[in-house]
């Protein structure tokens, strides 16, 4: 009892970011040094350290997981009308990006067991049209790729890969973030490390790497800084937020430890809960990372969703619905 009176006098977020001493220390020596914008030594070393954390050769700060995949997608000099599969459920992001560049997006939805893109959808959608695949990381568990990846190999389709919710996690024991053409991450302050806000791209492409490094400086010529040679973003991470990241990245083992627990606390106490669904700890090809624990809601209880929501936070309990289906 005096447990439960204890917890429900504290508020308890989705998250809280968690910021150590190392992190203000660096952000310090940003700020003493005067590198406080993109140019600084921090961005170079964070994109050098995540890159090879993500056996990636190289690696691109951006300010966005959603500025991420805008550069990406305008690397990639698709025509328009060419047709992107992407998953329904995820972040307005994946559909934005392809808009902007004139492409079609088309919608897969989700397998129930792990929430990711449907697998047997994504091969139906393929057709002549389709050109790029966005492979997009829902919640706990990756895209079970193996399918996806051959079959595009196959035709020759580029595979986009949006690990945003995956820092650290796996498939079949392949670090996520090392598969297809190029892939994303967002930092963002629910993230497994952030920087407050942030982003970054990796791949193995030289090409790609040097159109993306373009883009996210507003494609200043390289003869006439001022006569510039496209038209893109300024989509900079500055030196703060990489010396936050930076430091961030030192911690992954001990948050990925963390996340699980709280993962395990979860399933033991939501485990009885007839009329809710939650994932799975492990599946064959993955286990949960817990980037945020989700619960589907069914039976009696499938249409209310509010009253619920509205009851947790009266108790200090603070939740977040899903994604809206695109």
């Amino acid at each position: 009892m005096s447990q439960k009176l204890k917890l429900k006098n504290k508020f308890i977020p989705v998250n809280t970011p968690k910021i150590f001493s190392q992190e203000k220390k660096l952000v310090i020596q940003a700020l003493s040094t005067g590198w406080i914008s993109s140019e600084g030594p921090f961005v170079k070393k964070f994109e050098e350290n995540f890159s090879k954390f993500n056996k990636r050769r190289y690696g691109v700060a951006v300010s966005s997981g959603t500025a991420a995949l805008e550069i990406v997608i305008k690397s990639l000099n698709l025509k328009k009308g060419d047709e992107v599969i992407i998953p329904t459920f995820t972040i307005i992001s994946s559909v934005m990006c392809l808009i902007k560049q004139g492409l079609k997006p088309v919608l897969v939805d989700s397998d129930i067991k792990n929430w990711n893109m449907s697998i047997e959808e994504t091969i139906k959608k393929i057709n002549k049209k389709t050109k790029a695949i966005i492979i997009t990381h829902i919640y706990g568990f990756p895209v079970d790729m193996q399918k996806i990846i051959k079959i595009a190999n196959k035709k020759k389709i580029i595979i986009i890969e949006d690990a945003a919710e995956m820092i650290g996690q796996k498939y079949k024991k392949r670090i996520c973030g090392s598969f297809g053409s190029v892939s994303t991450f967002s930092f963002y302050a629910n993230k497994h490390i952030t920087t407050g806000e942030g982003g970054a791209i990796f791949t193995n492409d030289k090409k790609i790497y040097e159109k993306l490094r373009q883009f996210r400086n507003l494609s200043f010529g390289k003869k006439e800084r001022f006569n510039h040679d496209d038209l893109s973003w300024n989509y900079r991470l500055t030196n703060i937020q990489a010396s936050i990241g930076l430091s961030q990245l030192k911690r992954l083992n001990n948050i990925f430890k963390r996340k699980r627990e709280i993962g395990k606390l979860y399933n033991q106490y939501l485990k009885d809960c007839k009329n809710i669904f939650i994932q799975p700890s492990k599946l064959d090809y993955a286990d949960n990372i817990y980037w945020v624990y989700g619960v589907l809601l069914k039976d009696k209880l499938h249409n209310k969703k509010n009253i619920i929501q509205k009851e947790l936070l009266k108790n200090n309990i603070e939740t977040r619905p899903f994604f809206w289906p695109m």
